[in-house]
Order: structure tokens, then C-alpha cells, then sequence
């Protein structure tokens, strides 16, 4: 484990004001011709060098948590329906070496990428950015044929600043909205990556992201419901990406006014809590996916707070499960309903998705087993007696300081540890491990990519991770990025 760092050191992000009505900004054009300016005219050069060190971060862990993905529930379905229909082999399925159409690529590669819940995460946005976005831009590379690394990564990097940039400036938390906003979001971040790799013009990027806004969605009903469709909404963004820029691309004609018009995406999606002047402001000179986040822990990240105080009190203090009387864990409002409620479902989850979205769950894992693995999340461990007797004994609330302070956020965690000798061990953890303030180390994330490496559906070559990691970091001089598919191939 990482080092632990005290998180008050850190210091906190105040949640934001609202700010629903159309400012000064706004008055001219619509969102969607402010971002695809931005987006087609985007080039490497006019990259910051910390921006670009972001871009290949997210290139490189997606990828790995596509590995591990391979293997995971409704993957090989979804897998085996893109064969089945079959169609021009225009893109490659990762690890399974299968060449599809490109759209079809990208759902099923994007389903991959987010089965595991690995992935990156926006803290203050509450949403992975990489899933739907690496997965349409490697698509629509392969499609195109020849894309340079550089052309690669300035598409990556608009497409994550695209829904980051949704994300922070939105002011309606999911719980509340009912939308995971990985996928709804990620319709027009993919619809950035994809067009921009493609090299549309202005006029046809606004058409693009007009015909993505027919097609978003993504619901928060499906993590209650521990529906395995919650790992595919980020497949179907992808999808629909690829779909929108090549229609584009034939001159089919969107919504113009996409994100600002009377029925713009706005107002009948985010009931105009949204601050429509974040959206705009420093766009192109200030980088808001570089405050992504990357998981140690292959679970929700409303979870993560809790499990790293769950680990640093256990290493503190020596905490067996057996001596623990009581754990009680103060949150937010929206983690309670995400991770927490109902909660005998969290309590003892019979689904990979609901153990996925248990604090529970998870915080037991912690306690029990020093850790939080890929091996938690099989079906055969969501039965073990030591996890699910001390998950009974723990008692998540929503912290009335908390929900004041970061509502809106991934949130901290208020951990008080009752053993059964009456001796109490309090902690609260406010930024989580992999948060920007609290980076995974270099050998941390080169083991997390391993692990992801050993679940893929296929065997792949020994030093795999290894390949894609020098692939990647020298990804701006790469000639053909469909190089980053060959180097996710099974051995032959």
C-alpha cells in the first residue's frame, strides 16, 4: 500500500454555487460552436506539458482497465454480438483481435473498459471521462487508417476536456438528476475525440454533436438495479460517437443549438443547473482533465475514502475483524444513496454490480483482507462468511458537515472503528488515494496495470504492460496509433 498521507493536510473543495441562468457568455453563440472550435482547432502543440502527460496517463490506464475488463460479465456477449452481426472490418476489439466495424469497436472496447470500475474518475465532476472517450478516438484512428500519436492525443485530450468540463459545471448531483453522467456526457466528449481524429471541419463538429444529443443517455436506476447494463452505457456513448461524425461527415445535418437552444441539452437534461460561464471559461488555455483521478481500488469511487481510512486504521492500530464491534461511517448524501442504500442489498450484495457499489462491502474487504482486489468482485467471493459477517456490523450515515461541505464531490469519509474492548479508533479521510493531491505512485499504477493485464480474456504476452507503457509514453512520435490495438492482441 501507498504511503498514507494525512488528507486534512490537503485541504478541501468547497462545493459550488448555482448558478442556472444565462449569463453574459451565453448571449451569442451556443456551447456546441465554442466546443468545437476549441476541438478541431486543437493541435499537441498548443498543449501544456502537464496536459499532455494527462492524455497519455488516460490513454494508458483505460486501456489496462480494458484488459481486465475482457474478462468480465456481458463482455463476451456483447463481444459475440459484434461478430455475429459481422459488417467491414474497419476496427479492432481489444484483446479479442476481432475487426468490426468501427462503432461496434467502440461499444464493445468501451463496455471493456468500464466493466471493472477501475477506471479514472473526475472527483468533483463524479464521473470516469476515459471510457468513452479513448475507446471512440482509437476507433475512429483505425477507421480513418494512418492516424499520427499526436493527432491521437490532442483528440483524447479534447474529448476529456469535454466532459470534464460538463461535469465541474454542472450543479445537479446524479442521485438527483437520476443520469450517470459518464455516459450522458460521454456522448459528446467521444462525438469531440472521434470528429477530431476524423478531421471534421467546424461546421460539421457542431452537426456531430447535434446528432449525438439525439442519442445520449445513461441512467443512475441501473447500479440500484446492479444491472450489468451500468459497465455498458459507456460503450453505447462510444457507439454513438462513431455514429454521429460519420454521419456528420455525409453532411447529415444536427441540432444546431445543442446544449443552449430553447430545448437544448441544458435545460431538458440538467434542468439549467448548470454554470453555463465554467463551461466557457478558460477553455483552451486551463485543463480541467488534469485533475483526473486514477482507482486503486477496482470498485465505485464513492467507496474509496472509506476504504483507505478502513486501511490506514487497520495498519495503525492492528485491526482484526474479530475485534470489531462496530464501524460507523459518515459520508455525503448522494454515496448513502449510491453506495450504501438499500441497505441489506449493500449489506450483502448478490451481484458483481452491487458489491461494486457496496461501502460495506468493500470497507469489510478492506479490513478482512488488507486490501480491495479484482478478486472481490467475482461472484465465488460474494458469498464469503468473513466479509459478509463484518459488512453486517457496518453503518454507513450522511454526515450533515460533509454533505455541507462536498456535497456535489466524491465524497470524504468520517470513519469510527468500535472494538469489542471498548477502545474507539476515529479518521476521516477527505481526498482519496489516486485524487491528484494524493497520486498512486509509478510502481502503484505499473501493478495495477499487471493485474489488469492477468484478467484479460486471452492470454497476452508476458511484458504486455510493460509494451504498452513504452508505446504510450512515446505515443506523440508514433506513426500509426493502431499500434496501441496490436499491442492489446492475444499471443499468436
Amino acid at each position: 500500500m501507498a504511503a498514507f498521507h494525512d488528507p486534512l493536510d490537503a485541504g478541501m473543495h468547497p462545493a459550488h454555487s448555482a448558478d442556472g441562468g444565462r449569463s453574459a457568455a451565453t448571449a451569442g453563440e451556443d456551447f456546441a460552436v465554442v466546443l468545437a472550435r476549441f476541438a478541431c482547432h486543437l493541435s499537441l502543440d498548443k498543449l501544456p506539458a502537464p496536459a499532455i502527460a494527462a492524455a497519455r496517463m488516460n490513454v494508458l490506464d483505460t486501456l489496462a482497465c480494458a484488459a481486465a475488463g475482457s474478462s468480465a460479465a456481458a463482455v463476451a456477449e456483447t463481444r459475440e454480438l459484434a461478430v455475429e452481426w459481422g459488417g467491414a472490418a474497419q476496427a479492432s476489439l481489444l484483446i479479442f483481435g476481432d475487426k468490426v466495424p468501427a462503432h461496434h469497436a467502440a461499444w464493445v472496447n468501451g463496455t471493456m473498459a468500464h466493466a471493472r470500475d477501475y477506471d479514472d474518475t473526475h472527483d468533483a465532476a463524479v464521473l470516469h471521462a476515459g471510457v468513452s472517450v479513448v475507446p471512440a478516438a482509437l476507433a475512429a484512428a483505425e477507421l480513418r487508417g494512418g492516424v499520427g500519436g499526436a493527432d491521437f492525443l490532442a483528440a483524447v485530450a479534447a474529448g476529456l476536456e469535454t466532459i470534464c468540463r460538463l461535469g465541474v459545471a454542472t450543479r445537479i448531483g446524479i442521485v438527483e438528476s437520476g443520469y450517470m453522467y459518464t455516459s450522458l456526457f460521454g456522448h459528446f466528449a467521444a462525438t469531440v475525440a472521434a470528429g477530431r481524429v476524423l478531421g471534421l471541419d467546424q461546421a460539421q463538429m457542431v452537426n456531430a454533436l447535434g446528432i449525438a444529443y439525439s442519442q445520449v443517455a445513461g441512467n443512475h436506476q441501473v447500479t440500484r438495479d446492479g444491472a450489468l447494463t451500468k459497465r455498458m452505457q459507456p460503450g453505447f456513448a462510444a457507439k454513438s460517437a462513431l455514429m454521429s461524425v460519420q454521419l456528420a461527415q455525409r453532411k447529415v445535418r444536427g441540432a444546431q443549438a445543442t446544449f443552449e437552444g430553447e430545448d437544448g441539452f441544458l435545460r431538458v437534461y440538467l434542468h439549467d443547473r448548470c454554470d453555463r460561464d465554467a463551461l466557457r471559461e478558460g477553455l483552451g488555455g486551463r485543463y480541467e482533465f488534469t485533475q483526473l483521478s486514477y482507482k486503486p481500488y477496482p470498485c465505485c469511487r464513492l467507496n474509496h475514502s472509506a476504504i483507505d481510512a478502513a486501511l490506514a486504521l487497520r495498519e495503525a492500530h492492528a485491526i482484526r475483524a474479530g475485534q470489531v464491534r462496530r464501524i460507523r461511517v459518515g459520508i455525503n448524501r448522494q454515496a448513502h444513496e449510491a453506495v450504501c442504500t438499500p441497505i441489506e442489498v449493500r449489506k450483502t450484495p448478490r451481484s458483481v454490480v452491487h458489491a461494486q457499489f457496496s461501502l460495506p462491502y468493500t470497507v469489510a474487504a478492506a479490513i478482512v483482507d488488507g486490501g480491495v482486489r479484482l478478486g472481490h468482485f467475482e461472484q465465488a467471493s460474494l458469498g464469503r462468511e468473513d466479509l459478509l459477517a463484518l459488512a453486517q456490523r457496518i453503518d454507513p450515515y450522511v454526515d450533515e458537515d460533509i454533505e455541507r461541505e462536498w456535497g456535489r464531490n466524491v465524497t470524504p469519509a468520517l470513519m469510527h472503528v468500535e472494538m469489542n474492548d471498548g477502545t474507539t479508533h476515529s479518521l476521516r479521510v477527505d481526498q482519496p488515494l489516486g485524487h491528484p493531491e494524493r497520486p498512486m505512485t509509478a510502481a502503484a499504477m505499473d501493478a495495477k496495470a499487471i493485474d489488469c493485464f492477468r484478467a484479460a480474456a486471452r492470454p497476452l504476452h508476458a511484458d504486455a504492460a510493460a509494451r504498452l507503457r513504452r508505446l504510450v509514453e512515446s505515443l506523440e512520435t508514433c506513426a500509426d496509433v493502431s499500434a496501441l490495438a496490436r499491442a492489446l492482441q492475444p499471443e499468436s
